[in-house]
């Protein structure tokens, strides 16, 4: 009930126009009786009384009937069909600003793949429902008590023998009901993960080429779509097991109908023209009973999809705190007060982590992959939860801040960028949104990339193809360094930002960085040692903890694990 409450939902902006297809769908199904009707008058009054002006006025006017049929069928496949396709798009309208407000963690255990195909194929079955559904459990149960009252009034005891296989009728089908939603579950599984699996290879055909590997990637792919060949096979056995029995019994109607009415006319208890209109207008009973039978795939198909795109609806969202307040501009004092957190229960990466960071300091996170540096990056914007302790910004829980107004005041460059398939000037713009392309420009400019826009051919209105593929890696990363320029938050977050770069780039980076870093608390995670030798404080994480803490002289001087690495570093240059 919870269920179809949610569903009816999206209903409601589009009454009027349900309401409209409802009765037309409800006309086109009185007027399928109006040929039976006309068939047993012509039999038992106009032919037998050779009155045959009236047999083709009576073919002129259900020619006439069925040009209305006809105009109100094309109604409904169009104005219907566009209901659910509405529909659909309200539900993809909300799932996408659902995930939008999703938090890291979600993204962590869904791939992009299972996810699309939620949005797409599964709202597309779920559109398929939103229009036949109603129609054919609304208007086919009319049409099976209005026919059912029509065959009664030629022969009610031939109707009610036929009306006896009813029972056996439904008996199969709801037995067979549960065995095809589980397997059309099972199928909808296989679909996504084919989807995934497909997502992720061509995402990556640069490596896989550069790799020489298809040959496993289409060994990976083949395992998910053997399992898809698998999962359709179980979901079409259960269907065929379905439409074939449900079939067999509508074909014993015919049986029934054929040797009770002929032993009806045989003993005088129908005449000829009633049993031919019996025999004619049969399918007036059985088409409806089809229809719903048929409709059961149609709808398992629609409410495992919405069941799968309410998994999604009801995945909780972000939230701010209770009493969380809106700030404006932060000083950037960054302080770590005992933060223990793990991304599994059980599995602490960060334990009791205490670390104080000054307004428009240089701090440095250094120590071996695993350790927890990019970890704390995360939690300071509160993309994850901390599990104990507490992180402040200038003095106040980040909790008790409202998450859009902490994000704007920070900045973060990483190593992995990500850039849109959008022109220059729109991936820079992401940065604030209303800027205006002087501050465009300047941005551009103190990232050192704007001399290089200005030699392309389109200059700022290049479009630089997905995740910026027609830009160097040191081009994207000055794009992405402009980005943040232009948003200019109080706290900058460097996150392996030149790791992935030769040294030559890394060098032309550095210089925007410094620049970038001017005036902001940032926060360095670096894995070249060189680059972070003038930060004010730098601190070693290993295991979650801060084993060492202090400058660059400082730590050279401790002779720990900070020496052991520069020195190493050192003699590699």
């Amino acid at each position: 009930m919870k269920l179809l409450k949610r569903f009816l939902k999206y209903y409601k902006p589009h009454m009027k126009l349900f309401v409209m297809d409802m009765l037309a769908a409800l006309a086109v199904a009185m007027l399928a009786v109006v040929y039976p009707m006309v068939t047993r008058t012509m039999l038992n009054d106009l032919i037998p009384n050779k009155q045959y002006q009236m047999i083709v006025w009576a073919g002129v006017g259900l020619l006439f009937i069925y040009i209305i049929r006809m105009l109100l069928q094309f109604f409904i496949q169009y104005e219907g069909h566009m209901m659910g396709v509405r529909m659909q798009a309200q539900m993809r309208s909300d799932m996408f600003r659902h995930l939008e407000k999703l938090p890291f963690s979600f993204y962590d255990n869904n791939e992009t793949g299972k996810i699309m195909s939620r949005m797409t194929s599964d709202l597309m079955d779920i559109s398929e429902l939103a229009h036949h559904g109603p129609e054919n459990i609304i208007i086919s149960s009319i049409s099976v008590v209005v026919s059912f009252v029509y065959l009664f009034s030629i022969n009610p005891y031939l109707t009610l023998i036929v009306f006896a296989c009813v029972p056996f009728l439904l008996i199969i089908a709801i037995s067979l009901r549960k065995k095809m939603r589980t397997a059309f579950k099972e199928s909808r599984q296989s679909t996504a993960q084919i989807n995934a699996a497909l997502e992720s290879s061509i995402s990556g055909i640069r490596v896989t080429k550069a790799f020489t590997n298809a040959e496993k990637e289409s060994e990976k792919f083949e395992e998910g779509n053997k399992w898809f060949v698998s999962a359709r096979q179980k979901a079409y056995n259960a269907m065929g097991r379905f439409h074939s029995g449900t079939a067999f019994v509508t074909d014993i109607f015919n049986v029934i109908v054929l040797i009770a009415g002929g032993l009806f006319l045989y003993d005088g208890r129908i005449t000829f023209a009633d049993y031919s209109t019996f025999v004619v207008s049969i399918n007036l009973f059985i088409s409806p009973v089809m229809t719903m039978i048929s409709f059961m795939e149609q709808f398992q198909n629609g409410v495992t999809g919405f069941e799968r795109f309410l998994e999604i609806m009801d995945t909780p969202i972000e939230q701010d705190a209770e009493g969380a307040v809106e700030v404006g501009r932060l000083e950037g004092h960054i302080r770590f007060e005992d933060v223990t957190y793990g991304y599994e229960e059980g599995k602490d990466v960060l334990g009791n982590v205490t670390l104080d960071i000054g307004k428009g300091k240089k701090f440095a996170l250094v120590g071996p992959s695993g350790g927890g540096k990019t970890t704390i990056c995360h939690l300071i914007p509160n993309f994850y939860k901390v599990e104990s302790g507490r992180i402040l910004l200038d003095g106040q829980d980040i909790r008790s801040i409202t998450m859009e107004s902490l994000r704007r005041n920070i900045g973060i460059v990483q190593q992995d960028i990500y850039l849109f398939n959008a022109s220059i000037r729109d991936n820079i713009l992401y940065g604030r949104l209303d800027a205006t392309d002087e501050e465009v420009i300047e941005a551009a400019k103190r990232a050192n990339i704007h001399d290089y826009i200005m030699t392309l051919e389109d200059g700022y209105d290049t479009i630089i193809g997905e995740r910026g593929v027609r830009l160097s890696g040191g081009q994207k990363q000055r794009l992405s360094i402009a980005r943040v320029f232009l948003k200019d938050p109080a706290i900058l977050i460097l996150d392996e930002a030149t790791s992935a770069l030769d040294n030559t780039t890394e060098i032309l980076i550095q210089g925007a960085l410094d620049e970038l870093c001017r005036g902001r608390t940032t926060l360095v995670v670096a894995h070249r040692l060189s680059t972070i030798r003038n930060a004010d404080e730098i601190a070693v994480i290993a295991n979650g903890k801060i084993t060492e803490q202090g400058s660059h002289d400082a730590l050279i001087a401790l002779d720990g694990t900070y020496a052991k690495l520069y020195r190493e570093q050192f003699r590699e240059s």
